[in-house]
Parts: C-alpha cells; structure tokens; sequence
C-alpha cells in the first residue's frame, strides 16, 4: 500500500520530509505488514549521530516554544486533534496493515489518540504553580517549567497512542521532543504523529521522529540534550533504559509489562463474565501490557465458566483485519509467535491442560485456553503477549488476593462480581496501579494517571492529572522590593 494521500504521501512516511528523520549514511528498512509479508515501502533508520543532532537541534527550538504565549501552544494542540478527526479513515488503515490491528482495536486506538491531543490542547493553559507563604515583602512562589528535551520510546502494540500519550502533553507543556518509534510500526506509531503536527503549524525543530535500533535508544539515554526519557515496552528493556537514564541523572518514567489477573468471583454473572474475560485475553492477539494474564475463577463456577471460555475462543474469527471482519488477527512476528508456541508446550509439559487452540499458521496465532494452571507453571508467571487465557482456579477471596498478588508485576487487576462490597474489599489487597471493578484489566480513559508497580514500571505515571508532574519540573522563585543588607 503506497500512501499517496495529502495527509500521507509517500515521501512523508520514508521520512524524508523531517528534519533529522533522514541523514546521509543511516539504514533503511523495509516497512512489513504482518498478515501478508508484504513490503508496504521503505524507511530511513537512525543511528547515534542522528539522535545527537537531533537533540541539539531541540534544545535550541525548545527555548523559543517554552517562551511562547500559552494560547499559541494551545492552538497547535488543538488543530492537530482536528486533523487527527479529519484523517481517521487513514490512520485506521495504516494501524490495521502495519501493525496488525482488527478494525476494532485499531479504531479505538485512533479514538483515544485524538482525545489525548485534545487532553493535551487544555495543559497551557492550565496553572502551573503556587503561591506559598513567607515574610512580609517578600513574593514567594512555587511554579513549573518545562524540562527541556524529551526522549520518547514507544512499542509496536498501541504505537499510536503510546507515543502520543507522551508527546502530545510534552510539547503542550513548552518541551521539544525526540520520538523513537519502534521501527515496526514507525508509520503509525511515528510517521502519522509527525505529520499531525507538521499539518498543524508545530515550528520547525520541536518534533524529531526517528526510527532506530537499540543503539539510538541508548543514545537518547545518554545524550546531554536530553532531560527526559519516557519508555513504554518490556520490563527487560525498561531496565535498561532505567539504569542507562539514572546514570545520567535523567528524568524517567518506565511503563513496563504486566502479568495482569482477572479475578471472576462466584457470585459473578457467567456471560458477562466470558465476555470481560475475551476482551481482556484476546483484544489485539494480547499483545497489550494490560491483557489479562491469568483468569482467576472460583472453583464453585469454575466448570461452567471454563465450558463456555473455551466455546468463546473457539469462535473467534482469526484473518488478516485489512481484507476481513476478524476478532484475531496476526502477531507482530515471528520471534513473538516463537515465544507463545514456546510458553504453550513448556505450560503443558508443566501439567496444564491444552482446552483449545494452541496452534498457529503463519504469525496467526489460534485463540488459546489453557486450564488448570497451576502456581509453579511458567505459564502462570511470565508475560505471554499473545492470545492465550491462563484459566486458574482458586477457593477464597484470601486465596484468590494470595494467587493475583503472586507476581512481580503489578500493572492492572479487574474483579468480576455481584456484590460490590466484596470487590472492593478484596481489591484493597491487591498490589497494582490500576484496579477495575465489574470490568476487565484492558482500560484507559486518557484523562486517568497510568502506572504500574514492581516490575511494571517505576511508580511514576503518565496520563490525565500525572502529566504536569510528569513533563515539567518545580522551580522556587522569590521576589523582594529590593536586596536586602545582610549583616555579613
């Protein structure tokens, strides 16, 4: 599919089009579609010295945009969400070919994209400090600024919103920034946000999208232009990134995997059960930080509940979502499908019982159950990424907190019951950062703060009132009529 339309002509999405998204001597890569194998065009890949002239160039656009009048920030923000609405049919497009989305997520996706660019025109102008008290004739107060630089990396499975989420508040709040989309989904998940902003006015300088390899991504962490490094994906490259960034006293804010539980109490509706429980598993072949990785199910329901789990899965339509209406479609690889067929066989030789599914053709991974999953199964533990419900059952609410609670993640928890009360008690004992109660693990309203804990992340969170905190830093500031004559 060559893009050839105003919003995305071709020369946009091969990078050529921005400053520092294309340099003498970087690589190029083929841009793949996962259903089909096909080679949609090519884009320029950054390395090191593209991410070093970069950043330097935002520092120096950085300081004339944080000088700005609040309302012309605004303005951007805000034109770039009116864009985003008017162009929704083809970024849809390029969500659904290039990173493997059904029309449905993909679409969803787009939805939430332009809330957060709206969201996001709001911030400047927002109050951004405090006055504070102190002696008399002297004006004391507290207020925000702008980091400076910074350093996004974004993932393949939402790679449209992940990385808006973060630019869009970024650049509201007075900062530049430097993007690195993962380079499987550098179109949508970069080409597409570039363009949003060029369209709407953003001067020259603040935005660098640059797809790159591991070593790009280390540089952002080192480089002295950067004052912030905002990372979504795995827990084994966010410690990286952690360590890297500490070491140069940067700023970070780590959004980690998940080994997420969906904990179905007895006195839960079944139907309405199986139904959160698909949507938790199964949305986006499960590859999403917050999918639920075990499903928790108390043993009075627990044969009715996995009877009707594994009649669902085995109805799910799975296609390529370019060409079909499809519930599944393609894993982003063949390294992600490896690793699901992998956890599938050792979760079975560990004692786990295959329901359905289990198989795969090409990176079409068939919707899974595997039931009775036992504690000391690696299948209970460890992230999968893919589309296979992790079915456990569980005696009590001590149990079930005990079970839920027995990871080192702690991103996202749901419980499914009729008596509200009873969830919310048992929900105060689990650890994690988010928490739904009569829902499923996978939400985000935009406007809400985003974090895990654990190994799901460092504390902080990116998101709805998080976000001043998050891309600006305090600065204490006092005034006095005059100096005063200090006795020294």
């Amino acid at each position: 599919m060559q893009a050839t339309s105003p919003f995305l002509p071709a020369d946009v999405w091969s990078g050529k089009l921005f400053d520092g998204a294309w340099q003498a001597g970087a690589s190029t890569q083929d841009v793949i579609e996962p259903a089909t194998g096909t080679a949609l065009g090519r884009i320029a890949m950054t390395d090191p010295a593209g991410i070093a002239a970069a950043a330097a160039t935002a520092a120096k656009a950085q300081r004339e945009w944080a000088a700005a009048p609040y309302e012309t920030r605004a303005q951007v923000l805000r034109r770039a969400a009116q864009l985003a609405e008017q162009h929704n049919d083809e970024i849809v497009q390029w969500l659904v070919r290039e990173s493997g989305s059904t029309r449905l997520k993909a679409g969803f996706e787009a939805k939430v994209n332009t809330k957060a660019l709206h969201e996001a025109a709001a911030l400047p102008s927002r109050s951004i400090g405090e006055v504070l008290p102190s002696e008399p004739g002297r004006l004391n107060l507290a207020r925000r600024r702008p980091l400076g630089v910074v350093g996004v990396i974004a993932p393949f499975n939402f790679p449209l919103y992940l990385a808006m989420r973060a630019v869009a508040p970024a650049l509201a709040l007075g900062n530049a920034v430097v993007l690195k989309p993962d380079p499987r989904t550098a179109v949508c998940g970069g080409f597409v946000i570039a363009r949003l902003f060029e369209l709407a006015g953003l001067p020259a300088g603040l935005l660098h999208v640059l797809p790159g390899d591991g070593a790009a991504g280390a540089a952002l962490t080192s480089d002295p232009n950067i004052a912030m490094i905002q990372f979504t994906g795995s827990t084994g490259a966010g410690r990286k990134v952690g360590e890297a960034a500490g070491k140069h006293l940067k700023k970070v804010s780590l959004e980690l995997g998940g080994k997420n539980s969906l904990i179905i109490l007895d006195d839960a509706d079944i139907d309405l059960a199986i139904a959160n429980t698909a949507w938790g598993v199964y949305l986006h072949q499960g590859q999403i930080c917050m999918a639920t990785g075990r499903v928790l199910v108390q043993r009075g329901i627990y044969a009715r509940f996995l009877e009707k789990l594994v009649a669902k899965a085995a109805s799910l339509k799975v296609g390529d979502p370019a060409t079909g209406d499809v519930a599944i479609g393609p894993l982003i690889n063949a390294q992600q499908r490896d690793h699901a067929a992998r956890l599938v066989a050792e979760a079975q030789a560990a004692g786990a019982t295959l329901a359905t599914g289990g198989t795969y053709q090409d990176l079409f991974f068939a919707p899974t159950v595997l039931s009775d999953v036992s504690r000391d199964n690696p299948a209970f533990h460890e992230e999968i990424f893919a589309p296979v419900a992790v079915v456990v059952p569980f005696d009590s609410d001590d149990e079930a907190v005990e079970l839920a609670n027995d990871s080192e993640y702690g991103l996202s928890m749901a419980i499914v019951s009729s008596n509200v009360g009873r969830a919310l008690k048992l929900g105060e004992r689990l650890r994690t950062g988010l928490l739904h109660i009569n829902d499923q693990t996978v939400n985000d309203e935009v406007i809400n703060p985003f974090g895990g804990v654990g190994a799901s992340g460092n504390g902080t969170s990116i998101g709805g009132p998080s976000n001043i905190d998050e891309f600006t830093q305090w600065q204490w500031l006092t005034v006095k009529g005059e100096a005063p004559a200090y006795p020294i």
